[in-house]
């Protein structure tokens, strides 16, 4: 009888000890499922942020070259007549 005990209490202190290593392996999952979800927002706020800088440096580029510079003319010729077209559509549909 006394080996019998002594397996089931060997069986108890092994299934006790994988019960807190898995008590263990939920909370570390559970913190990394967190900084993750914190990183992702991270990465989400810096693509906007580099979209905002973008359009920004676009306009930038635009205003130079209207203020004289002869860098990205041909661009900016292009965007000025894009928009006086849809200035023209715009029109069209409002005297229809």
């Amino acid at each position: 009888m006394s080996k019998i005990e002594d397996i089931v209490d060997s069986l108890e202190n092994k299934i006790s000890k994988v019960l807190h290593k898995q008590e263990v392996l939920k909370q570390t999952n559970a913190k990394l499922s967190e900084e993750l979800a914190n990183h992702q927002q991270k990465i989400i706020q810096q693509q906007e942020d580099i979209s905002s800088w973008i359009e920004k440096y676009e306009a930038l580029k635009i205003a130079n070259s209207m203020l004289g510079s002869d860098e990205n003319k041909r661009e900016t010729k292009l965007k000025i007549n894009a928009l006086i077209k849809d200035i023209d559509h715009c029109i069209a549909q409002l005297s229809e």
